[in-house]
């Protein structure tokens, strides 16, 4: 199908492509068969644009070259068989009319198994819609190269990767957008109350380009990079998994918090109104800059405490624990509002300013616009970590080495771990700056022996998103 709302599906698979020829041999030794089609979904860096998607803000990601592979056929029963290739994650297999997906308790980690049924669900949730109620098992075998707990969307790729096999044995039609908002919709069964960035890119980017993604509804646009820049990322090696912790759900329900009061303190109903954004231009119909103003005015405290909250809505505690929090938040008995808003607006402020000189690029200034570009990743990470307060160490670390270096990199992804994201403005910066990391930071922090530094600080350019592969090596 050649319309670009829906996901490409190619006649043949590469046969030079070793992981896919590596991921057949693995599925026809599992299995005993031959697998019918292979899915590739990628990972993501997140340019400008953080912890803003769920507060119905615009992001700038890009797709990278590593992603999730699926090998997959059809099933004569009505068992889902998983297996992935890496031998740490245990085979799994269960019944596709009773998935049950138990999010992770406190502190550990979610078995790779239920990211992966989360988009099945998703997708089966949505069939009776369309009137499919058919529902066959499979086999599917799983190959990722994203690294883990990194901020590069592996968990995100693995839900819209298994979206998009069921979809596709389901024979539903594989509008990106659409699968896109089943994804991040569908990712909230594993207990992660995300905005659906990862999987907007996920479905929407195309090769060459960053997208700015909007939301509600998920929409794309493409924007130009300047030609020499050359984007770095950099793992510090700090895992962080936004499910096995409330840090992720306690910046989301402060930004809930904060979207309530603010719009009871500016006598408008607070009930209903959820998130920044739609307040911001739905409820007060007021510019970013005009907003950020708001905030500072009414949100005056550093600290608001449970019980001062309650007191100011006028309910009780019930009510507010079900109307503000998440299960895995209503411990909290304080939350930084004040601190939380300004970092999504100012934050989006910069998206909008990524924007404009994305659009002004043209041959005799892109020294300028890597220069001006430069300057807002520095601001997101000093925001990131003054603000919302989900840096780490190691992420610091690595910052100031770049700093040091002259080159200006943040944050991507989630925080409390995972990775940077540095611009060089050529080849030649790039090349001294990862041989820099190499010295300053992997080699100080004795990284282990067994890992390839390659696949740890390495470059990257924006590539396609998700792709469908059918089974044909001739």
């Amino acid at each position: 199908m050649d319309d670009d709302s829906f996901v490409p599906v190619h006649r043949k698979c590469d046969a030079a492509d070793e992981r896919i020829v590596e991921l057949r041999d693995f599925f026809i030794k599992e299995f005993h068969k031959n697998p019918e089609f292979f899915v590739k979904v990628p990972g993501r860096v997140n340019i400008i644009g953080e912890h803003v998607d769920y507060s119905n803000y615009g992001v700038c990601p890009m797709a990278i070259s590593q992603n999730i592979l699926l090998a997959v056929a059809s099933s004569d029963d009505d068992i889902i068989y998983m297996k992935n290739i890496q031998s740490k994650y245990g085979k799994f297999k269960c019944i596709i009319n009773n998935i049950k997906i138990e999010p992770p308790a406190a502190g550990s980690y979610p078995l790779w198994h239920n990211y992966f049924l989360c988009g099945v669900k998703g997708i089966l949730d949505y069939l009776p819609k369309i009137g499919d109620h058919a529902h066959k098992g499979f086999f599917v075998a799983v190959s990722g190269n994203i690294p883990a707990a990194a901020g590069l969307s592996s968990s995100s790729a693995l839900v819209c990767s298994a979206a998009l096999a069921t979809a596709y044995l389901y024979k539903m039609p594989l509008n990106k957008e659409l699968l896109a908002t089943l994804s991040a919709s569908s990712e909230r069964f594993i207990g992660t109350q995300g905005g659906g960035m990862d999987q907007a890119i996920a479905f929407l980017a195309k090769k060459g380009y960053a997208q700015f993604i909007e939301f509600a509804p998920i929409r794309a646009t493409p924007i130009r990079l300047p030609s020499d820049a050359v984007f770095v990322i950099a793992n510090s090696l700090a895992e962080a998994n936004k499910a096995a912790t409330s840090d992720f759900n306690q910046r989301v329900v402060e930004c809930r918090i904060a979207t309530k009061l603010l719009a009871k303190l500016t006598d408008r109903p607070w009930q209903e109104v959820e998130k920044l954004g739609q307040l911001q231009s739905e409820v007060l119909d007021v510019e970013l800059d005009e907003f950020e103003q708001l905030i500072k005015k009414h949100l005056t405290k550093d600290i608001y405490t449970k019980q001062e909250l309650i007191d100011i809505f006028r309910i009780s505690e019930i009510e507010f624990d079900e109307k503000m929090l998440t299960p895995n938040t209503k411990n909290a008995k304080e939350f930084k509002l004040r601190q939380r808003a300004l970092h999504v607006v100012q934050e989006s402020l910069r998206v909008e300013r990524f924007r404009e000189i994305a659009d002004a690029i043209d041959e005799d200034n892109e020294d300028d616009a890597v220069e001006q570009i430069s300057e807002l990743l520095s601001k997101s990470h000093n925001s990131l970590k003054t603000l919302y307060e989900c840096s780490h160490p190691n992420l610091d670390q690595l910052i100031n080495i770049s700093k040091e270096f002259g080159v200006s990199a943040r944050l991507t992804g989630a925080g409390w771990g995972g990775c940077i994201v540095a611009l060089c403005d050529s080849i030649t910066t790039c090349d001294r700056y990862i041989s820099t990391l190499k010295e300053f930071y992997y080699d100080k922090i004795k990284h282990s022996k067994n890992s390839d530094l390659d696949e740890i600080v390495f470059a990257t350019e924006p590539q396609n998103g998700a792709e469908i592969f059918i089974a044909d090596f001739s």
